[in-house]
């Protein structure tokens, strides 16, 4: 069976270097918010190009943070509409939902996944404050007309980032998760907030740590949410990696875009710039189920990211009755194919293969 994603290879290299970088930290004996999680944080600015980094429990905490950041500091306001990509992730909609702001569900674009940018000003409103945008499966959305639109209407600007670690122009404040599947992914949950606002870089840094920038001395209603020292450690050995990790990816889709060849099968597009490092490689097709069993009989695993649509799951049943219909066809017709670093050009070559035969 071909993995759709086999984290015990994608880690093998690493295992030595990891025993050492447990050893180090367990005769350090300081393990939350110590050398590990600063070295990290300015490692990880430094190469999203941001001024700050901050590290938390999880990309979800991430987004929730940035929400109730911008509320400490009067930007926005519990009530406030957010605008989200319809067909994200649910966590994206629970972030929002958790700072007690307003979801407002937007259309993406069939070909990229992505929010539709000419279907953002029709949902702005006077309680619209902000556009959670979400770089889908790994790549970057339409941010030049998101900016424009964000600047006409006084919007703030939050990036959901979880997918798409080392993509280009990522300038607004973003949100990124570590969770062992993602592209840098650590050994356990993990996240981190990119920023160039110091006055917010400030807030979070207190936020994520019960509210408290001196201990016991709490500024606000904060939360338990710190990237720990191991962790951060098993990071700081991967992110030298990420960006060849990248380039294996984008190869890999260069393969699967230029020699699938299946009238069947709609396949993702890319301009083949560096604004996709497609952490996830996802098709499209109308019998979806169908080609899952075909491949699974072939011996290859494949994901469906994501069978529901937010606005058809049973915790949003007042959304239940709204209708978005890219979104439902897109859930409904899409496969994620393996791709990572760790693929074999004979693995990839079946894939291919397997794939023209349908």
């Amino acid at each position: 069976m071909i993995s759709f994603l086999d984290l015990k290879k994608i880690n093998e290299p690493y295992e030595t270097a990891f025993q050492q970088k447990l050893k180090s930290v367990l005769e350090n004996g300081w393990y939350i918010l110590g050398k590990e999680a600063e070295t990290f944080e300015k490692a990880f600015a430094e190469y999203c190009g941001a001024k700050y980094c901050i590290g938390v429990g999880n990309g979800f905490d991430a987004l929730v943070l940035i929400f109730k950041g911008y509320i400490e500091l009067g930007k926005l306001q519990k009530g406030d509409e957010v605008i989200v990509p319809a067909n994200t992730y649910i966590a994206s909609i629970l972030a929002i939902l958790q700072a007690d702001l307003v979801p407002v569900l937007v259309e993406p674009k069939l070909e990229t996944y992505n929010i539709n940018p000419d279907l953002i000003q029709e949902k702005i409103t006077s309680k619209t404050k902000a556009i959670l945008v979400v770089h889908l499966y790994g790549q970057l959305a339409e941010m030049e007309k998101i900016n424009e639109i964000a600047e006409k209407n006084n919007l703030l600007i939050i990036q959901d980032s979880a997918q798409s670690h080392g993509v280009e122009n990522q300038k607004s404040t973003a949100a990124y998760s570590f969770y062992p599947g993602k592209s840098l992914g650590c050994l356990g949950d993990g996240g981190a907030i990119t920023t160039n606002d110091s006055a917010l870089a400030k807030v979070l840094f207190t936020l994520r740590n019960y509210g408290s920038e001196k201990k016991y001395y709490n500024e606000y209603i904060g939360v338990n949410s710190r990237l720990d020292e191991l962790q951060a450690g098993f990071l700081n050995l991967k992110l030298p990696n990420l960006d060849a990790d990248n380039e294996k990816r984008r190869a890999i889709a260069r393969r699967y875009l230029s020699e699938i060849k299946n009238e069947k099968i709609i396949l993702p597009f890319w301009d083949f710039s560096n604004n996709h490092v497609f952490h996830l490689f996802v098709v499209r097709t109308e019998n979806r189920d169908y080609l899952q069993h075909y491949l699974s009989e072939n011996t290859i695993q494949t994901v469906i990211h994501y069978p529901v649509p937010p606005h058809k799951q049973k915790a949003f049943q007042e959304w239940n009755h709204l209708s978005f219909p890219i979104t439902e066809k897109i859930h409904n017709e899409v496969l994620s194919l393996p791709i990572s670093p760790v693929l074999t050009e004979t693995e990839i070559d079946f894939i291919i293969e397997i794939l023209n035969r349908y």
